[in-house]
């Protein structure tokens, strides 16, 4: 694992962008997996900028986002079909018609997941697969459980997940409490891996996630088995590890 220490959350979203440019330059017509929240806003912006200004071209690619609400239509301002549109696809010249998200709306959880299990081999797997990290440990909507998840599935959200999320809700009571996600199989077969992390808050977590024991408890824990895994934070974010 490639461990990267930035002094702040703008210099990590530099070097992550930096990452993902890197990837678009060598294979332009690559498989991005790509991820919500929080975290990745900047790496998004920077992403903008260098496209605005010549240096990256998307036009050939395809992204595969890791997952969204059960029951949210993709303009609902707070589905992950709408955060990637307004954060990203919306500001550069990516097809549309070749980024994918779960189908929140399909009530049949069987077959949405299958839907997307299916795409995903029709995508031939994924190069770069960008992931944040749940305070829990969660990554995409994996949660803390007795195993690993494989395919897509449909998961029962975390109560700290739905707390984390009730930010961008007008209430808690407006928080879905169901997701389809990416499953960990799926994850850990992307060729690639970045993780970026930010804030004193994910100190424990990360600690937890990347020099504790392998378990199911803490999903993140996986990726040390991966082989090509890189992870960026700022420093208040790793300031648990010996980088």
């Amino acid at each position: 694992m490639n461990i990267i220490k930035a002094e702040d959350y703008n210099k990590m979203s530099r070097m992550a962008a930096n990452f993902i440019a890197a990837q678009v330059t060598l294979k332009p017509d690559c498989v991005l997996g790509l991820a919500t929240g929080s975290s990745p806003v900047g790496t998004y912006q920077e992403l903008i900028r260098r496209y605005e200004s010549g240096e990256l071209d998307f036009s050939r690619v395809t992204s595969i986002n890791l997952d969204e609400y059960k029951g949210l239509s993709p303009e609902n301002d707070q589905s992950y079909r709408y955060f990637m549109n307004t954060n990203l696809f919306d500001h550069i010249n990516i097809d549309k018609a070749r980024t994918h998200v779960p189908n929140g709306l399909e009530e049949n959880a069987e077959k949405a997941c299958a839907d997307y299990n299916a795409l995903i081999e029709q995508c031939g797997g994924i190069d770069l697969q960008l992931l944040g990290l749940g305070n829990n440990g969660h990554i995409g909507f994996n949660e803390p459980d007795a195993s690993f998840a494989k395919k897509t599935h449909c998961v029962d959200l975390a109560a700290s997940t739905i707390e984390a999320n009730a930010r961008f809700f007008q209430s808690m009571d407006e928080v879905p409490r169901q997701a389809y996600t990416m499953g960990i199989q799926s994850i850990m077969q992307a060729k690639k891996i970045l993780v970026i992390v930010s804030g004193a808050g994910k100190a424990n977590i990360v600690r937890d996630a990347f020099t504790g024991p392998v378990t199911p408890q803490v999903p993140a824990s996986i990726l040390q088995m991966h082989p090509d895994v890189t992870l960026i934070g700022d420093k208040d974010a790793l300031s648990l590890l010996q980088v």
